[in-house]
């Protein structure tokens, strides 16, 4: 399986480490990446995509502590087993990412409608 790409855009006003766990939990949940399968090490990532490895180590640090990563000295990073129970979003978190993408949104210039679209189009993608 090839590995999906991780982009960052460093003009968003949502964090760069934000938006790399954003997509590789989205990965995770969705089988583009399955369990076990391995992810680059922050050093590559960060070089990847032109940041520093400490923005790269955030978002992987908050991978793990979802249980969707888990990182083992000499086997590396790699994507752990989905829960048998679904989840239950923290929401606070899920108000912060809306808010987040939101206001990332609204500054390219969206409505309402256009984000709410967007966000369906997303949500169908997903499913």
């Amino acid at each position: 399986m090839s590995e999906p790409a991780v982009r960052v855009d460093t003009a968003s006003q949502v964090p760069p480490y934000e938006q790399i766990r954003a997509q590789l939990a989205s990965f995770i949940v969705t089988g583009r990446l399955v369990e076990g399968e391995r992810l680059p090490t922050v050093r590559q990532l960060a070089a990847d995509l032109g940041l520093a490895p400490g923005t790269v180590a955030r978002a992987y640090r908050e991978l793990e502590a979802a249980e969707l990563i888990r990182t083992r000295r000499g086997a590396g990073t790699r994507v752990a087993a989905l829960p048998a129970e679904p989840q239950h979003p923290d929401a606070d978190r899920l108000t912060t990412l809306a808010r987040d993408f939101t206001s990332a949104a609204r500054a390219l210039g969206a409505g309402t409608e256009t984000i709410l679209n967007a966000v369906r189009e997303a949500l169908e993608e997903q499913t």
